[in-house]
């Protein structure tokens, strides 16, 4: 008797073009460099569709649909296939990235050139500059051919060498330049604007019938794309991050009543500024856009920072861009070209009203603000971003030539799995206010509730 699955399961499903029926040329090589003359001694590094990573792991989970007698939901796990769907002779690839800058773009660049060229033979790969732009003809922007020589040595330096850009275009427009191409995989590196225009360009591929593997790579800076555990450039940006509150520290350290205030990145989701906070443990306070705070009234924030500097003489603030937008709420909502709602300064705002606070007691304050965030976003993988960058990029060609589409690579439960992009772009994920890892930011720091008991 068949056992049931669950109703999200059905929403892990990977589209695929057709039947992979091409052995795949890994088959012939293995690691010293010899040649194989048996599938048996040749590469063993494969996996197949059977093998799934389950989506919660956990003891109880398992326990739960065995009771149930249904299968527990699972992500197909990512990796070589025997069999692959595209002739490595004839394919044409395309690669591009688009959104903001986040370390490890150009180790991506690098790491999908080299698997497609040296482990699939692929001699026909083109880069887009500037992100979608590049398949608009209006825009006139040229395609770079991509060899392992042109890429060799990008992995050292920060951002994209195929640059950027954001903004809706004619997904119309941007199958039909695929088509005028003859292009048959593209690897879209971005967050979620970019993987919502790559769900899109699948759909209209879909409906025209054509076969074209679309495959994302999740960049987010912010680490908040949903169904995947870690995002590249993260890592970096916690450390970077990590030297700029020490940095802070050190200059709150140096004067009588002196702060540090730090604003770092995260739209919508605290990832960077509570892992640097946690990381570093000089923070005393914690902004974050998941916790209400208030910055006026008894057990606000300003009356907090007063107490911790009466009794330590110093103070560093740590806040994410998207924190405490309640205080904008009648200014006008602006958008950037994506769509995505450009959030107020709350760094400069927060350091406005510290100022006004203590000039108003009459009280000194020796208050640094810095936002290093384009230091940040600009700056070159460290070594484990550049080690998963290379992961995400094999991984990534080995999905495309098996004719695997609509999906992104991410690492789940220590496994390189294959997100459905839908599923990927229906939420953003967010710090759980009552999770491991807030829990832990507001035992490393002290930090009472900033929630004002008179507001």
């Amino acid at each position: 008797m068949p056992r049931k699955t669950t109703a999200y399961s059905q929403y892990l499903d990977i589209d695929n073009l057709g039947p992979a029926k091409i052995k795949s040329p890994l088959l012939g090589d293995n690691l010293s460099g010899a040649r194989a003359t048996d599938e048996t001694v040749a590469w063993e590094a494969f996996t197949d569709d059977s093998q799934r990573i389950l989506m919660d792991a956990s003891l109880a989970s398992v326990a739960k649909f065995k009771d149930e007698g249904s299968a527990p939901a699972s992500f197909e796990q990512a990796g070589a296939r025997r069999q692959i769907y595209f002739d490595p002779s004839k394919v044409r690839a395309g690669i591009l990235t688009a959104g903001g800058l986040c370390p490890g773009l150009n180790d991506v660049i690098r790491s999908l050139v080299m698997t497609l060229f040296y482990r699939y033979g692929v001699q026909n790969i083109l880069g887009i500059k500037y992100g979608y732009q590049g398949l608009i003809p209006a825009f006139g922007h040229s395609l770079v051919q991509l060899t392992p020589m042109l890429v060799s040595e990008i992995h050292q330096f920060g951002g994209t060498i195929l640059g950027s850009s954001r903004g809706d275009q004619s997904v119309e427009e941007l199958v039909d330049s695929l088509e005028r191409l003859n292009m048959n995989l593209l690897f879209c590196i971005g967050g979620d604007g970019t993987l919502r225009g790559a769900h899109a360009v699948y759909e209209e591929i879909k409906n025209r019938g054509l076969k074209i593997s679309i495959v994302g790579i999740p960049k987010t800076i912010d680490n908040d794309i949903s169904m995947v555990s870690r995002s590249f450039g993260f890592e970096t940006a916690v450390a970077v991050a990590t030297e700029v509150i020490r940095s802070a520290h050190t200059e709150a350290l140096g004067a009588p009543w002196g702060v540090g205030l730090v604003k770092l990145m995260g739209r919508d989701s605290g990832f960077i500024a509570a892992t640097a906070a946690l990381a570093r443990g000089d923070a005393n306070f914690v902004l974050i856009p998941e916790v209400d705070f208030d910055v006026e009234g008894r057990g606000g924030l300003l009356d907090k920072l007063q107490d911790r500097l009466r009794a330590r003489g110093h103070a560093v603030l740590v806040v994410a861009e998207g924190a405490g937008q309640k205080f904008f709420e009648t200014e006008a909502i602006i958008k950037d070209a994506s769509g995505n709602t450009l959030h107020k300064d709350i760094g400069q705002f927060l350091a406005d009203r510290i100022r006004k606070f203590f000039q108003d007691i009459n009280q000194e304050l020796n208050l640094k603000y810095i936002d290093p965030s384009y230091i940040i976003r600009s700056a070159p993988a460290n070594s484990s971003d550049q080690v998963f960058c290379s992961f995400l990029g094999q991984k990534a060609v080995h999905a495309a030539m098996a004719g695997k589409t609509d999906l992104l690579i991410g690492q789940w439960n220590d496994h390189f799995v294959h997100v459905p992009i839908a599923l990927a772009i229906a939420e953003r994920k967010k710090v759980d206010p009552m999770g491991e890892l807030w829990n832990s930011v507001l035992e490393r720091t002290g930090q009472p509730s900033l929630v004002a008991k008179n507001a």
